[in-house]
């Protein structure tokens, strides 16, 4: 069997029970310079009853990349207008609610409602219409995209840290100008909740947006390239970070391109740790005895 028809049958598996044949490791979407991104966004939150199985798809569809051909981009927006009804989701914001409502607008949808799935800007994902959600996606997985890259991540200084990065984009084939963002958002994140539609449940999330700002406009037919630096909120951990960048028309419309990079990659952590290991070791070693 070929790799493609493996991987369109473990796409149909997903699509139809919610993960796929064989199992895998939680990780954000691995960097695929042959595949293209499809940009998934979750509005949700944890005061709403219907949002756990959305959120738990979400994680699904990040970890076990089954859309052959796709590297899929997933954030996870937790919009505020459920915090009065019991419990108040400490991941919530009113930008996201803000970019929830422009979506209603531009799609021509009667009312705001959770949990809401939008692919590259465009299509609502309906999950409980399986056939829509595999035609939507692997629709998206064939769509043209500009290349964006997002060079090496650093995170320097004492709380609050600042995160900077080099960020480029190659409009020469857009037809129309767009808006560069930058989302900064934390790869897992979970709440014991104690109040609400969900009181009592422990949620799990990925890709909680912490951050979402506009750092630049592409114009059509040209390029982008600048130096992005953002402060991280007080106490964020490096290593549960990830930044998206995509490129979206106005509206909000069309997303024709998107990046994913880990603030610290998993590679980097695990070698940090062994060598802080090494450094308390040796330093142990060459410390007096009356010392120690």
């Amino acid at each position: 069997m070929s790799r493609s028809a493996h991987k369109l049958i473990l796409f149909t598996l997903f699509v139809l029970f919610g993960c796929a044949s064989e199992p895998s490791q939680p990780q954000s979407a691995p960097a695929n310079n042959h595949a293209t991104p499809v940009l998934v966004e979750l509005f949700t939150s944890e005061g709403c009853s219907s949002c756990p199985p959305a959120d738990a798809w979400l994680q699904q569809l990040d970890a076990q990349q089954p859309v052959p051909g796709a590297q899929v981009i997933v954030l996870s927006e937790h919009v505020d207008y459920w915090n009065h009804d019991g419990w108040i989701d400490p991941y919530s914001s009113s930008l996201v609610t803000d970019r929830q409502a422009a979506y209603v607008r531009a799609l021509g949808i009667s009312s705001p409602y959770t949990p809401q799935l939008i692919v590259d800007g465009t299509t609502e994902l309906q999950l409980e219409n399986k056939k829509q959600t595999a035609e939507v996606l692997l629709k998206a997985a064939k769509a043209p995209q500009i290349p964006v890259s997002i060079g090496p991540i650093h995170v320097r200084g004492p709380t609050p840290a600042l995160l900077r990065a080099h960020i480029e984009a190659d409009g020469t084939s857009s037809r129309h100008n767009a808006d560069i963002f930058a989302a900064v958002a934390l790869d897992h994140a979970e709440s014991q909740v104690l109040r609400g539609e969900n009181g009592g449940r422990r949620l799990q999330h990925v890709a909680v947006v912490q951050e979402l700002v506009k750092i630049g406009k592409l114009e059509k037919g040209k390029t982008f390239a600048q130096d992005f630096q953002l402060k991280l909120k007080p106490g964020q951990d490096p290593e549960n970070l990830r930044l998206v960048v995509f490129v979206q028309e106005s509206g909000p419309g069309n997303v024709i391109g998107a990046a994913l990079r880990e603030v610290w990659p998993r590679s980097q952590s695990a070698i940090g740790v062994a060598l802080a290991r090494i450094d308390r070791k040796t330093l142990s070693s060459q410390t007096p005895a009356r010392l120690r």
